[in-house]
């Protein structure tokens, strides 16, 4: 049976950036308050659709993997905030990438959509289904924040990746996963507004209330990952100190910080760009194996331990074994259209557009 080695690798980061100092002149709050809780110090607010995040860091991955859209059998998107629900963004990707006639889905499990579309795609290459795929992880979060929120405003951004599999005999690539989900708390995290659920309830579709219950979210997170990380280490016969870097899901600082403590790992063993970024639900693991590979952090044969946790409330931890190469096989020219208002300007317009709504 093949195994499914990542053989590329691409993120799409929009340029603009909204700073704790930004959210701090319609909001109050400040950077002291939200770094001291979270961790976070920026995020990322895009000026352009999901497709276009999508389409850059699938482009980055094909040519890190010296492949071409026509080379792709699968695509897998991992996303919450699709910018269709019908038809799907992997169509949309597939028709970009020129991957034409190949198997394109959608799979949504919040935060965790990432590592869960990984388990898919790797399943399907190693029952032959497929031998190349293409799975990516984005999220488009801003358009549908409350921004008058403190609770959730300061702690989520935007952005993509995408990494390419292929077939291989070599023993590289997802060795052990261990996939759950806390149903019996879905409701600790919800966001009312999206969805066909709310049009029969008056309220205006992506006008969202975001239901977030820190404290217990912060348990069932640390709980949920740090189980799911002894497992998967327990079932392939691994001490935390044969694992060389952990690349979790990029939610909060302190989250981040317990689930290392649980597992064993020092954070000198765990890489961490939440400071940067915030929470890009989907998108926070494939973006952080992107810069931990051009930080030199993943070297050839090493293991790597990916817990997440997302609405739901789903869970995960995914052991992978990487390849010989660190480095990409080519680059693409491809970018984002150039910006023509600030992150900050973009927000004040979501709000302006979110009070016209109410009102």
């Amino acid at each position: 049976m093949p195994n499914a080695a990542i053989t590329g690798w691409g993120k799409c980061l929009p340029p603009n950036i909204l700073s704790n100092g930004d959210i701090a002149t319609f909001m109050e709050t400040s950077d002291e308050w939200i770094t001291s809780r979270t961790g976070i110090r920026e995020r990322r607010i895009a000026h352009t659709s999901l497709n276009d995040l999508f389409h850059i860091a699938g482009a980055r991955a094909l040519a890190c993997a010296g492949l071409q859209g026509s080379d792709i059998d699968l695509i897998v998107v991992g996303s919450t905030t699709h910018d269709d629900q019908c038809p799907n963004m992997a169509s949309s990707l597939q028709q970009r990438l020129g991957a034409d006639g190949c198997a394109a889905m959608d799979l949504n499990t919040a935060c965790t959509s990432f590592l869960y579309a990984l388990s898919t795609a790797t399943a399907m290459i190693r029952s032959g289904v497929v031998r190349t795929a293409l799975v990516a992880g984005g999220e488009l979060i801003s358009p549908y924040m409350d921004w008058n929120d403190r609770n959730v405003a300061v702690l989520f951004g935007d952005g993509a990746a995408a990494v390419v599999l292929q077939a291989t005999d070599r023993d590289e690539g997802l060795q052990i996963e261990k996939l759950g989900c806390y149903g019996e708390s879905r409701e600790i995290l919800r966001i009312h507004g999206i969805g066909g659920a709310y049009t029969h309830q008056g309220r205006m579709l992506g006008a969202t209330e975001w239901q977030f219950e820190g404290q217990e979210i912060f348990k069932k997170a640390v709980h949920g990952m740090g189980s799911a990380c002894e497992d998967v280490l327990k079932r392939a016969g691994l001490s935390p100190d044969d694992i060389d870097l952990v690349i979790p899901h990029q939610a909060n600082l302190r989250i981040i910080e317990s689930v290392a403590k649980r597992a064993g790992i020092p954070m000198e063993r765990v890489y961490v760009n939440v400071q940067r970024y915030g929470n890009m639900s989907a998108a926070t693991v494939p973006v952080a194996l992107c810069e931990a590979l051009e930080d030199g952090r993943v070297r050839p044969g090493a293991q790597l331990l990916m817990p997440a946790f997302g609405g739901g409330l789903t869970f995960c931890a995914h052991l992978v074994r990487w390849g010989e190469r660190v480095t990409p096989l080519a680059s693409t020219d491809v970018d984002l259209q150039p910006v023509s208002r600030s992150a900050l300007e973009t927000v004040m317009r979501y709000r302006a557009a979110r009070g016209a709504a109410i009102a």
